[in-house]
């Protein structure tokens, strides 16, 4: 079994505690569907923000999530000028038997501008997907 990483990304809302919980929850929940991953096959969560993201770590939607043993480790992106503002990334580290290629990553809301080659019509990357 390899470990694989899923990466994702959406924007919050607001800089408030509510709306970084609430899009880091809803990426979660949207990654781990996608990839059928069940929470004890998570060997680790990595968080960053942008620097305009501060009033409180995403990593709270996992242990909200119930992800108790999953190790998480929030930080905070480059703050390199002209980026994309107010977006939560996240590695999620799992053990797994699907191949790199069958890994789906997933960009929600203005994130979808990070990965536009994943972004598309029949896509569950797409900004007005559901999960």
């Amino acid at each position: 079994m390899a470990v694989r990483g899923i990466r994702g990304a959406i924007t919050a809302a607001a800089n408030t505690q509510a709306a970084i919980v609430s899009a880091s929850e809803r990426l979660l929940v949207a990654m781990v569907e996608a990839n059928g991953v069940r929470a004890p096959d998570i060997a680790a969560v990595l968080f960053t923000t942008t620097m305009d993201l501060d009033a409180e770590f995403p990593a709270a939607a996992a242990r909200g999530l119930g992800w108790d043993k999953v190790p998480l480790l929030c930080g905070h992106e480059m703050d390199v000028p002209g980026r994309l503002a107010q977006c939560i990334r996240i590695l999620m580290l799992v053990n797994s038997d699907a191949t790199q290629a069958a890994i789906k990553h997933i960009y929600l809301e203005g994130a979808t501008a990070l990965r536009p080659d994943l972004a598309g019509e029949d896509s569950p990357h797409t900004a007005g997907s559901t999960f």
